[in-house]
């Protein structure tokens, strides 16, 4: 699949910066181009941005509602109401509800935690849940990652006297329900500076705020920012403003002193003893935490997350780690399945979208399979699967910047129900109205994505020189840490480089190891899924190299390379 090369530009006022940041700072060209295009102007503003602030945190009592949310929870710990703490099944709504049941454990012990079923219950608020929460005598519910849509089990939840605290981060719909508070950043009538926390990041303003309002120590909060740094990876929110701050301190405690679950699931995630990245936490613990709620219960990463007990932890761990090999193994059939289905239709080639559907799919897998159908013929994609009666339901992936959820909006009669934000989402409809639903929303994505946004590209902080690649470079880049969407971990293009010694095709042909020189300067690297080129090195031809700078140990020995992205020859 071909790739498209966007390499950043600056404005004026942003390359007049450049210059500035690198007198002020003593740094390279290239380096204050970095510092530029996030916007910095002087090196005090560069100091303050390498060394965020929990202190620059905004004041939880801005959104709207949190008032009434820390009003209705200290009357509830004041009175010894049962409280439950309620979440979504996935990374977010686990680590929110463990950050929450941690908390508030600290300050009451009637206290309980409740995760639906993916499978019977669904997303969101169900009225099972509610149900329990009545048996089990709570008269107040915490509802985290979820809710902003619930607005006829709010009124459920209000006929049979069981409270709710909304704390969500989805798109709200044209009513909002009728809880006791419903904190959402994007409601229209939230004034909240920041709009992009995750759902544990609500929960957190919410435990900050009653934690101002008792005047407890600030650090009672502050000791769980692992879970919200863990919530901030894998829930693909902006890594800007606040989460940035909080994804800093999150990372910077979980290396210092994790948690007994943590350091558990670190353990069977191989990454024990290694300081903890963002890219670890999407790559090697997000999923496992996942795994739990797609192939058992979310419940039980939950249980995990909270635990103090390091030989109940171990064990945890290790049935969350089983469930992610199984979640592999399924992830595996669905999509070799999918492409399959895909591969014999005939007017596959020509479409703007994948929506493929069998009875026969695992719930838990079907968004993993639209990533990688997504990846493979890189437009919008459905994966639907069976769900109750004659109902199916299955999730959304995008591409680019293109947004699906008003896509998928477009289509909403069709739909028993939905949810979402711009490059993911979950629906459900009638089997029936499968046929009408892939007919619109393939004519809705026609009519709208536009042809940059079929091609996927690959957006290049800067053009560089290899000298430009050296030790001072790279600890500046460790400075921007950590990385994410709108913090993009800066990717670099050098042209023209060709062969120095080594260049060499490994792993039976499939990976590419790089020995490039400019004529200057060398540097190793490697190219995953690119031993096709070479060849065309091996000749003495030129290449121009897509790449991000990392460390690279090797027998006691770092230095300094190029992990490539993409390789375009020069014939």
């Amino acid at each position: 699949m071909d790739i498209n090369w966007h390499i950043r530009e600056l404005t004026a006022e942003q390359q007049q910066a450049a210059e500035r940041l690198s007198t002020e700072l003593d740094i390279s060209p290239a380096a204050a181009r970095i510092l530029a295009g996030r916007g910095l102007k002087t090196g005090a503003e560069a100091r303050a941005y390498i060394r965020p602030s929990l202190d620059s945190l905004h004041d939880p009592f801005l959104m709207r509602d949190m008032g009434a949310a820390v009003d209705r929870l200290c009357k509830a710990i004041d009175n010894n109401e049962r409280i439950m703490v309620y979440g979504d099944y996935d990374v977010d709504g686990t680590t929110a509800v463990a950050l929450m049941y941690s908390f508030l454990r600290t300050q009451t012990d009637n206290l309980i935690y409740y995760i639906p079923d993916r499978y019977t219950e669904g997303y969101g608020i169900s009225t099972k849940g509610i149900d329990t929460a009545k048996e089990k005598g709570c008269t107040l519910v915490i509802a985290l990652d979820c809710g902003i849509k619930a607005v006829e089990k709010m009124d459920y939840a209000n006929s049979i006297g069981v409270d709710f605290i909304i704390c969500d981060h989805h798109t709200p719909g044209t009513i909002i329900p009728k809880a006791v508070a419903v904190l959402n950043m994007k409601r229209a009538d939230c004034l909240y500076p920041f709009k992009e926390l995750s759902g544990c990041g609500v929960g957190f303003k919410l435990a900050q705020a009653y934690a101002q309002r008792r005047g407890l120590e600030m650090q009672e909060v502050y000791r769980l920012l692992p879970l919200l740094a863990m919530s901030i990876a894998s829930d693909i929110v902006p890594v800007t403003g606040e989460n940035r701050i909080l994804a800093f301190y999150g990372l910077r405690a979980l290396n210092a002193q994790p948690s007994v679950g943590l350091q558990a699931i670190m353990k069977v995630a191989g990454i024990e003893g290694k300081t903890i990245t963002i890219s670890d936490l999407v790559y090697k613990i997000g999923p496992r935490i996942n795994a739990a709620g797609r192939i058992k219960s979310g419940a039980e990463a939950v249980r995990l997350l909270i635990t103090d007990d390091a030989e109940n932890a171990f064990r945890f761990a290790q049935d969350i780690d089983s469930y992610n090999q199984d979640r592999r193994d399924y992830d595996s059939k669905t999509t070799d399945e999918a492409l399959e289905q895909l591969q014999k239709d005939p007017l596959n080639a020509s479409k703007y979208t994948t929506v493929v559907y069998s009875p026969d799919w695992h719930k838990g897998v079907v968004g993993i399979a639209a990533s990688r159908l997504t990846e493979t013929y890189y437009r919008p994609t459905i994966v639907l699967t069976a769900s109750d009666d004659d109902l199916i339901s299955g999730s959304a992936r995008s591409v680019s910047d293109f947004d699906i959820y008003t896509a998928i909006d477009s289509c909403r009669d069709l739909l028993t129900n939905f949810g979402g934000h711009k490059f993911a989402a979950g629906l459900s409809m009638h089997l029936k109205d499968l046929p009408e639903f892939q007919r619109r929303f393939e004519e809705y994505v026609a009519a709208h994505i536009t042809p940059e946004q079929q091609v996927p590209t690959l957006d290049i902080e800067a053009e560089v020189e290899l000298s430009d690649m050296n030790w001072k470079m790279y600890k500046i880049l460790q400075c921007l840490e950590p990385f994410g969407p709108g913090n993009e971990r800066p990717l670099f293009l050098c042209r023209h480089l060709i062969n120095n010694r080594n260049t060499r095709a490994v792993s039976d042909g499939k990976h590419l190891h790089l020995d490039l020189t400019d004529r200057v300067v060398a540097m190793d690297g490697i190219a995953f899924g690119q031993g096709e080129k070479a060849t065309h090195l091996q000749n003495g031809k030129s290449v121009d190299v897509c790449f991000y700078l990392e460390e690279n140990s090797y027998r006691g020995r770092t230095t300094l390379q190029m992990n490539a992205q993409d390789i375009k020859k020069n014939e």
